[in-house]
C-alpha cells in the first residue's frame, strides 16, 4: 500500500514539472503548451585563430623565455 502512494506522488510530481517546463518553454515544451517565442537564430560563429593566440601562460612566448632563463641561472647556483 505504501508503495502504491509513493508511485502516485512520483507521478504527479513528473506531471507538475513537466507542465512547468512546458509553460516556461523549456524542454519538450512544443506540444501542448502554445504561447511560447520560437528562439532566435544564433549568430554565425567566428573562425578562432590558431596562430600567434596566447591561450595560457605555458603558451606566451615572453614568458617561456624568461622561464628559460631562470632555469640557466639557477643551474649554477649551488643547492
Amino acid at each position: 500500500m505504501a508503495f502504491l502512494v509513493v508511485l502516485l506522488v512520483a507521478v504527479a510530481v513528473v506531471v507538475l514539472v513537466m507542465r512547468a517546463a512546458s509553460a516556461t518553454g523549456g524542454p519538450g515544451g512544443g506540444s501542448g503548451g502554445g504561447g511560447g517565442l520560437p528562439r532566435p537564430p544564433r549568430p554565425p560563429s567566428r573562425p578562432r585563430p590558431s596562430t600567434g593566440r596566447v591561450v595560457g601562460p605555458d603558451d606566451d612566448p615572453e614568458f617561456l623565455r624568461e622561464l628559460e632563463r631562470r632555469a640557466r641561472r639557477d643551474d649554477g647556483s649551488p643547492a
